[in-house]
């Protein structure tokens, strides 16, 4: 018996605020946060555990916890050199694993 854990691209979903500012956005701002996105539910890892874990991402991008704590929590992709960020939680389940983003922000 084997054990498949599903892996990438990841379920995503938003939360209603997160949604709402996310269309609220100006075209270039959408077109940021869709390219943001992308790069967390392809992501090996949507936690990016380890040391430079998230070089691999685009310039301009990099992940951290909310809580050096509380490493498996909440985490903040930002994206365009820090002048907006997805602030997300990651469900490992066996089945049907999923990123919920529950804040969405570009200034």
């Amino acid at each position: 018996m084997t054990h498949d854990f599903m892996g990438p691209p990841w379920q995503a979903d938003w939360t209603k605020e997160a949604e709402d500012n996310r269309n609220a956005l100006p075209g270039q701002g959408r077109a940021l946060v869709d390219a943001a996105r992308a790069e967390l539910v392809t992501a090996t890892d949507p936690y990016f555990r380890g040391i430079d874990t998230d070089r691999d991402l685009p310039p301009g991008m990099s992940v951290e916890p909310v809580q050096s704590t509380r490493p498996s929590g909440e985490h903040v992709l930002y994206f365009d050199h820090g002048r907006g960020w997805l602030r997300y939680h990651f469900t490992p389940r066996t089945t049907d694993p999923q990123i919920v983003i529950d804040e969405c922000f570009w200034q």
